[in-house]
């Protein structure tokens, strides 16, 4: 099983820009399909962004379109989420997800992912 361990969440301001890291261990990085979700409070875990196995394809939320960008590098067994035009609404703790995976797919529902990292907060001030 791979542990995941995010970081670089933090207080910014709204229209501001955010790079969240998630660094993996434990397991064979590039056989997992990978995602970001995140929550606010008193709502339901949602999905952010993911990444196909190899990096070669991704999916967004339509709220999150054009705005951020998930990447991941396999060699340094790492995954990132760059934020721009940050909103209060994106004001969340983000989560990173595995999914170990035969397939180069992608995959957005929080039943699809069997590793969570902590979680890291984020929280954008109008």
């Amino acid at each position: 099983q791979v542990q995941l361990v995010e970081s670089g969440g933090t207080l910014v301001q709204a229209g501001g820009s955010l790079r969240l890291s998630c660094a993996a261990s434990g397991g064979t990085f590039s056989s997992y399909a990978l995602g970001w979700f995140r929550q606010a409070p008193g709502k339901e875990r949602e999905f952010v962004a993911a990444i196909t196995r190899g990096g070669g394809s991704t999916n967004y939320a339509d709220s999150v379109k054009g705005r951020f960008t998930i990447s991941r590098d396999n060699a340094k067994n790492t995954l990132d989420l760059q934020m721009n035009s940050l909103k209060p609404e994106d004001t969340a703790v983000y989560y990173c997800a595995a999914r170990n995976t035969p397939y180069s797919r992608v995959y957005v529902f929080t039943t699809d992912y069997n590793n969570w990292g902590q979680g890291t907060q984020v929280t954008v001030s109008s």
